[in-house]
């Protein structure tokens, strides 16, 4: 079965499930299990979120004999979490392999942030030119190691190829729109922290990008806050090219490949 699920990630400790903590995944499954009268479910995410880090597109597959109506599980959730829909599919449909990109938005304001807002949104305390910020991300666009970008995780690629990265303002919020293939632990929010350092006018254009030929996590790039970030949406193949792009992800990327 396929869910599409969406959270404020406000008072979760992100998606995966740790021992004495409210994580989404901890939620979902015991209440999956309780709902429907399982022993345990197990779900497989399509991209795990920190702590703080909201989705209104997550998706995860779970095996469940029979499809389960999303609003009884909902009747069951907390109010900060809920399964907008449930789908059978084949069982090629894996929500981390199959999948061909996922999207995320940030969200950041260098003016007054309203209360009602202060979970979502990035209050900045200094002016950000939005020019000077989308013309250093054009430079990280393609396929890199963004190993500079990211917490490093034991046999795990950093090897990504970053799509889309444009930041626009709508009503005095400064909106970035980033996807890529695939994203490494803390890969979003460091780049936004880099690109938030070019637009308050700390850090030239071309700094972003010569962060690329490191080798190692690069202590200079600040991780911007959690709660401006959201998992928005993730896409995938048609059903006859799962397996296929299933494989093809499992394989771990080189530069060369």
């Amino acid at each position: 079965m396929r869910l599409d699920i969406s959270y404020d990630g406000t008072d979760f400790s992100g998606w995966a499930r740790q021992p004495e903590r409210r994580t989404v995944c901890g939620v979902l499954e015991d209440t999956l299990a309780q709902v429907l009268r399982l022993p345990e479910v197990r779900l497989t995410v399509a991209g795990r979120t920190d702590a703080g880090v909201h989705a209104t597109g997550q998706v995860a597959h779970v095996d469940l004999p029979a499809v389960p109506e999303a609003y009884r599980l909902n009747r069951a959730l907390p109010g900060d979490i809920r399964i907008l829909g449930v789908s059978e599919v084949t069982k090629d449909f894996d929500a981390r392999f199959s999948a061909l990109r996922r999207h995320y938005t940030y969200r950041v304001s260098d003016a007054v942030v309203e209360p009602l807002q202060r979970n979502h949104i990035v209050a900045w305390p200094r002016p950000l030119d939005v020019s000077l910020i989308n013309a250093a991300a054009q430079t990280l666009l393609g396929t890199h190691n963004f190993v500079a970008f990211c917490k490093r995780r034991e046999g795990a690629t950093t090897i990504r190829e970053l799509q889309r990265l444009d930041w626009h303002r709508s009503e005095g919020i400064l909106v970035a729109e980033v996807s890529a293939d695939a994203f490494c632990h803390s890969m979003v929010r460091s780049l936004v922290g880099a690109l938030l350092a070019v637009g308050e006018g700390k850090r030239p254009i071309d700094w972003p990008a010569r962060l690329l030929t490191a080798e190692a996590r690069s202590s200079e790039v600040t991780v911007a806050p959690a709660h401006g970030l959201v998992l928005t949406k993730v896409d995938y193949p048609a059903p006859e090219d799962l397996a296929a792009r299933a494989a093809e992800t499992r394989n771990i990327r080189t530069m060369a490949s």
